[in-house]
């Protein structure tokens, strides 16, 4: 007989409580570290990582920055084993570090350019049978827009977009201003910090993403303290800084600090600050996809509710028998297990401790920045401003070697012979005399015949200038932004079909630049729409400034489950825009295609709001039998008959007769 040997049961499975070899990995994380503080730590320590690779970035942005805004002399050379600026360097050889900021004025000119083009997002529903609902969406997105003055956060985004390449912004949805609503806010990009293997120019291939946060205490309780025992732990984990105030604030705090690219992960400047590292990162789970063959749907549930996929799939067979059909007729849900990610989010102090972390409360499942970086190839970051830094550099030097060569120049020194100075006369009265309006000196003639004489040396004429001009017309040739896009006056006999033909090519070198900005203005308006359609819940009107229209009326309900598509289109705020859309209305109230309050509502017209109310409240009063007062007798008769459509039908009969 043989002899059943039993094995522990810890000893061939995982228990439960275990999880090191779970699949899950935030059960796994868990059962790694002993307490919360060293799970934290560990997630700090890869956001820190993390951080440092960026610091090649954060250094280029500093110098890109630092030209954009006329600190261009601040670059370190050696001499002779001596470190300094080459403002210092220039100041120790007795010149004067001048310099012409062109880099200014080119990210002015693409400023500008961006601005002109005035255009907004507009919402375009999948379902064309839900088009109203997207033209509503597309009034409330402009409202947001509004609301967060999103064409001047946009406009010093492209700013920075120029300067350092990379743009944050952060979609959030919280009580601010006495209101709650849906806010944008710019990050800092020196703060911000994304996956390093991160290689797709799309981001889909992002796995973590954060940002530095250094606020004060009051500021930290109001954003992450829900009951006391929440605010006595924060209380205890910043004593110092609460303790501290602010009373150790500094001028270079205020801007103008260029030692930004330098700052620590953990620790602030300023003491009396709290550091918040706010990380999101994808965990990984395992789950199911379910397929209801049913109605198309593909979803997933975890795997502790496959119950329900089981219960549904026998209600099925029970209904599918008793209806007589074959059970590979049924349709079932099928279900396949796989390994999701999903984004999770921590609040750490510099010390680890995990302040607040959960899934994503976001019903676009992802993480509330929108990030884009130019050009992103192979990972790297690469500025508008640093292609035309050497030229800005190479110009600066051309006119501070310009202006010492004029100071080094002679010009009108006097030459005295010895013999010519009259007795009794130092040379200094010479010179005075000779410089003297109508001054007279009496000297005897040289026996050499030598007389006194002034040296002026034109040396400045050494090619400096055309060296300038060349400077100037590589600048141009680089950025691609030239005098036709600066708006400088043509030359003389210039057709104006020419001039705006030569606009339009200077413009095709910024295409690729301000289309991938609208991407990324795409991709924040997505998020913009999603956090609107989860957290607006209750009815609301908007009437939008500048747009035509009546109010309009948002209706949770509705537009929950409505899926968008975004275009970028020609803003309707312009004056050229509406100008353009009065003229059409003109045209079709000539041709009786529309009548007066269809051209008052449609279109932008000066005092269209008062003339329409007074019209429809002669309606009301005509609909009442009443009779308006300062109505003329023709159009009372027209309202009569627009109003009683029995009478115009007699009349009608009458004239058939």
């Amino acid at each position: 007989m043989d002899v059943l040997v039993l094995h522990r049961l810890s000893n061939v499975t995982v228990r439960p409580e275990d999880g090191r070899e779970s699949p899950d990995s935030l059960v796994r994380s868990r059962a790694v570290n002993s307490n919360d503080r060293a799970r934290g730590q560990q997630i700090l320590l890869e956001a820190q990582q993390h951080y440092m690779a960026m610091y090649r970035y954060r250094q280029d942005r500093e110098r890109n920055k630092r030209y954009t805004y006329g600190d261009q002399w601040s670059d370190i050379v050696c001499v002779d084993g001596q470190r300094m600026t080459e403002e210092e360097y220039i100041k120790k050889q007795g010149n004067v570090p001048l310099k012409t900021n062109l880099i200014r004025r080119l990210v002015r000119n693409v400023i500008g350019v961006y601005r002109q083009q005035a255009t907004e997002p507009t919402c375009i529903a999948r379902d064309r049978d839900e088009q109203q609902q997207a033209e509503t969406m597309s009034t409330v997105l402009q409202y947001n827009w509004q609301m967060n003055r999103m064409n001047a956060i946009n406009a010093r985004s492209l700013e920075e977009y120029l300067i350092g390449s990379l743009i944050v912004h952060r979609k959030s949805y919280g009580w601010r201003n006495d209101r709650m609503d849906c806010w944008t806010d710019y990050v800092q990009p020196n703060n911000f910090f994304i996956d390093a293997n991160m290689r797709d120019f799309r981001g889909w291939d992002c796995s973590c993403v954060g940002q530095i946060h250094d606020l004060s205490f009051e500021e930290l309780c109001q954003n992450l303290a829900n009951n006391p025992f929440e605010y006595n732990r924060l209380a205890e984990i910043y004593k110092y800084a609460r303790d501290v105030g602010g009373g150790n604030v500094r001028w270079e705090d205020f801007g103008y600090n260029y030692g930004q690219a330098q700052s620590d992960f953990l620790m602030p400047t300023d003491h009396s600050r709290c550091r918040v590292i706010e990380v999101w990162r994808k965990e990984s789970k395992p789950r199911i996809r379910c397929h209801d063959y049913n109605n198309g749907d593909i979803y997933k549930i975890d795997e502790s509710e496959y119950y329900t996929v089981e219960a549904e799939n026998q209600k099925r067979l029970e209904m599918g028998q008793r209806n007589g059909m074959a059970v590979e007729d049924i349709p079932f849900i099928k279900t396949e297990w796989f390994m999701d990610s999903y984004w999770y989010y921590y609040f750490l102090s510099p010390f680890g401790d995990i302040l607040k972390e959960g899934e994503t409360p976001y019903d676009h499942k992802s993480h509330p920045y929108v990030f884009k970086a130019y050009p992103f190839i192979d990972g790297e970051i690469h500025s508008f401003v640093a292609d035309v830094i050497d030229q800005q550099r190479y110009t600066n030097r051309l006119i501070t070697m310009q202006d010492f060569i004029i100071r080094a120049t002679a010009k009108g020194v006097l030459m005295i012979p010895e013999d010519c100075v009259p007795a009794g006369m130092s040379p200094d009265d010479f010179a005075d005399t000779w410089t003297k309006y109508n001054g007279v000196i009496v000297y005897k003639p040289s026996k050499s015949g030598h007389v006194p004489q002034q040296i002026a040396n034109n040396s400045t004429n050494i090619g400096l200038h055309e060296m300038l001009s060349l400077q100037l017309k590589f600048f141009e040739d680089i950025s691609g932004v030239n005098g036709a896009l600066q708006g400088k006056a043509a030359f003389a006999g210039e057709s104006g079909s020419h001039a705006q033909m030569m606009a339009q090519n200077a413009a095709t070198s910024l295409v690729d630049i301000l289309d991938s900005f609208n991407e990324f203005v795409l991709d924040a308006s997505y998020k913009d729409v999603k956090n609107i359609q989860q957290f607006y819940d209750s009815k609301r009107t908007y009437n939008i400034v500048g747009r035509t229209g009546a109010n309009t009326v948002y209706d949770p309900e509705k537009i929950r489950d409505v899926e968008f598509d975004l275009s970028i289109q020609q803003s309707q705020t312009t004056p050229v825009y509406r100008a353009m859309a009065n003229d059409m209305l003109l045209e079709l109230f000539k041709a009786n295609a529309i009548n007066v309050e269809q051209l008052l509502q449609a279109g932008n017209f000066p005092f269209a709001d008062q003339i329409l109310q007074s019209i429809q409240s002669q309606k009301q009063q005509l609909e009442q039998g009443q009779i308006p007062d300062g109505i003329s007798p023709e159009l009372l008769q027209q309202a009569q008959q627009g109003a009683n459509m029995e009478t115009v039908q007699q009349l009608q009969n009458a004239v058939r007769a």
